[in-house]
């Protein structure tokens, strides 16, 4: 399945150029740019993502799945959804960029509480500055991260910045697993 996806990744979400060429949250110019809403969205990366990611996290305890929206639903969506047809369920939930200004006003949606364990996901890591954000939501909304997962691990320190902070990070797919494809098909 793995590969799959990265096939998927490399066809849809991956772009490289040989002068940076595409500016990055940050602002900052790279070579190579990840759009995974192309993968998250589509059927097929929908049902390898949701069996990948449910079969790294099915043995954490954790009650929920979720993380800063958007980058983040699809893929809770997708697990939550794989969680429940092999009878495992986990919750997913989304952290909102800015509290919802009306009614309860909640940054964290979906049917999780206080005192959960939770997995925080993203689409893709850099710098780690989104995820490092809806970790903090989540424990602001006294959730317990258990785990994060990072569907792509562009490889430019996001991971270390959130283990320095104490959090195990896995990755699903490296942006060196997409480049070695991407050379293969290119030569």
């Amino acid at each position: 399945m793995k590969e799959r996806l990265i096939q998927l990744i490399l066809q849809k979400a991956f772009r490289y150029s040989k002068e940076p060429a595409f500016k990055l949250v940050s602002g900052r110019m790279s070579n190579y740019y990840f759009n995974c809403k192309s993968v998250t969205f589509h059927p097929e990366g929908l049902y390898l993502i949701g069996n990948i990611i449910f079969d790294m996290i099915k043995e954490s305890g954790a009650k929920g799945i979720g993380g800063l929206t958007l980058g983040a639903d699809p893929i809770a969506d997708a697990v939550a959804y794989t969680s429940y047809v092999r009878k495992s369920p986990i919750e997913a939930f989304v952290c909102r960029k800015t509290a919802k200004a009306h009614g309860t006003m909640q940054w964290i949606e979906g049917n999780v509480t206080a005192g959960d364990k939770v997995v925080v996901v993203d689409d893709v890591i850099t710098t780690g500055t989104s995820t490092i954000e809806a970790i903090t939501k989540a424990k602001e909304g006294g959730l317990e991260v258990v785990k994060v997962i990072a569907l792509v691990d562009r490889q430019e320190g996001g991971k270390e910045n959130i283990e320095a902070l104490g959090y195990k990070v896995d990755t699903v797919v490296t942006r060196d697993e997409v480049m070695e494809l991407y050379w293969a098909n290119n030569r």
